[in-house]
C-alpha cells in the first residue's frame, strides 16, 4: 500500500507545488505506516526526479512519454488510475492548483473516493480521517471526515512547510498504456512569460489597485517589487481597465495566491479580492482611506498617500539590503 503523490512539472522542471505535495504526502505516509510514491508525467530532468527523494518520496515513478508533455486532464487521469492500481494507493495527493483541480475530481469519481479540496493540514487520524480546509472564501474552517476506503486530497499551495532531507528515492520507469487518441485537447500555441515568477509560486507579491490613478504610475509598484525580489499583481478593475495584463489579476475571479508577504497598494479590499489573497501569511495594506475594508484583514496597515509611502518604502528596502552586504 502507498500514498501516491502527483508531482506537477512544467517544461521539464518540477514546480514548487510538486515539492510541497511530496512533503505532505511523505508525512502522511509516515503517519499511516505505508510508503510514499511520487508520480511524474512527461519530460523531466533527472536531477529534479532525484530531488523528490530529498523531500520525502521513497519511490518516484516517471512516465517519460512525450505525449504527456501536453497536459490533458482525462489522459492524465487514465495514467494516474494505472499508477493507483500498480501501487495499491490508498490516498492520492494533488496540489490544489490549476492541474490538480482538473485531475483530482476525475480520480475521485473513478475510484468512488472522498475528495477534500484545498486541505490546510495533515489529516487527524486519531478518530478517523479528518482534514481541515477553508470555506466561504477563507472566512471559516471546516473539518471534513472522509469515510471512503480510498481518499483523494488536494493541498492548498503554500499551506504546508517544505522540509528537505538526505533521503533518497528509487527512480522507476513507468510505462502507462496511453495513446494519442486519449488526448482530447490539442494545444495550438503557447505564450510564455520570461523573467518573472508565476504568481502562485511567488513568495512576495506587490499588488496595485485603482488608487494608483493610472497605468503611468505603475513604475513605483515595479520599483518596490524589484527591491524586494517580488512579483507584481493587480486588482480586477485595474486589469479590466487595461492598465495591467489579466494574468496579473488576483482575486476570486482571477488567480488565488498564498505568498509569505502580500503588499496591497491603493486597493480597497472588496470581498472578491480578499477571497484570492487571504491565504497570505502576512498582508500589508497601504491606503489613504482609513475605512478601507482591507485594513480589517491586514497584519500591518499604513494609512497614507501611496505616492508618498511607496517610494519611501522602496528606498528603505534598498538601504537595508545595502547594509546587509
Amino acid at each position: 500500500m502507498s500514498v501516491l503523490i502527483f508531482a506537477d512539472q512544467h517544461e521539464g522542471k518540477l514546480r514548487k507545488a510538486a515539492f510541497e505535495t511530496v512533503c505532505y504526502g511523505a508525512k502522511l505516509a509516515d503517519r499511516l505506516g505505508i510508503s510514499a510514491t511520487a508520480l511524474v508525467l512527461g519530460s523531466c530532468q533527472d536531477d529534479d526526479l532525484k530531488l523528490l527523494g530529498n523531500f520525502g518520496a521513497s519511490r518516484v515513478l516517471h512516465d517519460a512519454n512525450k505525449l504527456l508533455d501536453q497536459f490533458d486532464p482525462s489522459a492524465y487521469a487514465k495514467v494516474l488510475m494505472q499508477a493507483v492500481e500498480q501501487e495499491n494507493a490508498q490516498v492520492i495527493i494533488f496540489s490544489h492548483n490549476f492541474n490538480g483541480k482538473a485531475i483530482a475530481p476525475l480520480i475521485s469519481t473513478k475510484l468512488k473516493a472522498g475528495w477534500v479540496a484545498g486541505a490546510l493540514s495533515l489529516p487527524d487520524t486519531s478518530g478517523g480521517f479528518v482534514i481541515k480546509k477553508s470555506v466561504f472564501s477563507g472566512k471559516a474552517f471546516a473539518r471534513v471526515k472522509v469515510l471512503s476506503d480510498k481518499k483523494v486530497i488536494s493541498v492548498n499551495p503554500n499551506s504546508f512547510p517544505v522540509q528537505k532531507s538526505e533521503n533518497q528515492a528509487e527512480i522507476i520507469a513507468f510505462n502507462a498504456n496511453i495513446q494519442e487518441s486519449d488526448f482530447r485537447i490539442k494545444v495550438k500555441s503557447t505564450e510564455t512569460l520570461s523573467g518573472t515568477v508565476p504568481l502562485p509560486e511567488a513568495d512576495i507579491i506587490v499588488s496595485g489597485g485603482r488608487g494608483l490613478k493610472g497605468p503611468e504610475n505603475w513604475g513605483m509598484i515595479e520599483d518596490l517589487a524589484k527591491a524586494l525580489g517580488a512579483a507584481t499583481a493587480c486588482s480586477r478593475p485595474v486589469a479590466d481597465s487595461g492598465w495591467r495584463p489579466h494574468h496579473e489579476h488576483v482575486g476570486q475571479t482571477g488567480i488565488t495566491v498564498r505568498p509569505d508577504l502580500y503588499i496591497a497598494v491603493g486597493i480597497s479590499g472588496a470581498i472578491q479580492h480578499l477571497a484570492g489573497v487571504n491565504g497570505s501569511k502576512h498582508i500589508v495594506v497601504i491606503n489613504k482611506d482609513p475605512e478601507a475594508p482591507f485594513f480589517k484583514a491586514a497584519d500591518y496597515g499604513i494609512v497614507g498617500d501611496a505616492f508618498e509611502v511607496v517610494p519611501k518604502l522602496t528606498s528603505a528596502v534598498k538601504s537595508f539590503k545595502e547594509k546587509q552586504h
